[in-house]
């Protein structure tokens, strides 16, 4: 049965089921009906983060144009453009024993791309969700809807997997950031040229 969170709650998800390896990490997302003259394109991203909170290098970002961390730990199944149909938009796969020792915590993100000039902000997105299933069952295990109302955000964190006391857990974080892919990359120590 999958846990539905709130903003903040956290779970773990190898407590019960200490076995769990391959994850699948989907987000998803509506867009409303406010027309900007431009095409919707949200894109899902992974920060690979060390102790600090930070990435090590540029690798450790995961996105449509680093599709695989050099691990194999983290591989993001491509880019949706358009976010039609129903179901994930986009999906990351994590394969829980290849996540380097190094890395603390894993940060799942969504922006849109090219926002500022399509007059774009997750305010015109609706039914935004993040859900964690068994890749080997297909089990969901959690899913958060954010439910939030982002006015002039262009990029949200959605939630982070990390590791505590021998587990991984999941935390339902939900918070936007003004700035979009830039200012969510230099949050986490990546320069944007």
């Amino acid at each position: 049965m999958s846990v539905n969170l709130m903003k903040g709650q956290k779970v773990s998800l190898t407590k019960g089921d200490p076995s769990l390896q391959k994850i699948v990490v989907g987000l998803g997302w509506d867009v409303n009906a406010y027309n900007t003259g431009a095409d919707f394109d949200l894109d899902a991203s992974a920060f690979l983060l060390g102790a600090n909170g930070k990435t090590a290098d540029s690798k450790d970002f995961v996105f449509y144009r680093n599709l695989s961390h050099p691990s194999g730990a983290v591989v993001h199944t491509g880019d949706n453009t358009t976010g039609a149909g129903e179901g994930d938009d986009e999906q990351i796969k994590v394969d829980l024993s290849k996540v380097p020792q190094s890395i603390m915590r894993i940060a799942f993100t969504a922006t849109i791309y090219d926002a500022e000039s399509r007059r774009q902000t997750f305010g015109q997105v609706n039914n935004a969700y993040i859900r964690i299933y068994d890749e080997l069952s297909g089990r969901e295990l959690v899913r958060y809807d954010l439910g939030e109302d982002f006015s002039v955000e262009t990029a949200v964190v959605f939630g982070e997997l990390y590791r505590n006391n021998g587990e991984w857990k999941f935390n339902a974080i939900g918070s936007g950031y003004q700035g979009g892919l830039a200012a969510l990359c230099g949050s986490y120590g990546i320069e944007v040229g």
